[in-house]
């Protein structure tokens, strides 16, 4: 299960490796992408939550958005000679 945890430190964010696998650390809009155990997410994210320098943390909808694609529009590129 994918978490986005919203921090004022950055470099105290490091810790939360701990926590689950931290998958990618913005340094520019102070975010941190993390996977956790779905079995114990939620006394995870409480003991997270805890933390000083964390403001929010929002679940990621990044596996429930669809990503297979039908082709209902034929391709139109051939009427133009590409």
């Amino acid at each position: 299960m994918g978490y986005i945890i919203w921090v004022n430190d950055v470099k105290a964010a490091r810790n939360l490796e701990k926590y689950g696998c931290v998958h990618y650390i913005s340094r520019r809009m102070h975010y941190v992408v993390m996977y956790l155990y779905t079995e114990k997410a939620e006394e995870t994210l409480k003991n997270i939550r805890r933390l000083s320098y964390v403001r929010k943390v929002e679940r990621s909808y990044r596996n429930e958005i669809k990503t297979e694609y039908t082709k209902a529009v034929p391709d139109q590129t051939q009427f133009y000679g590409i």
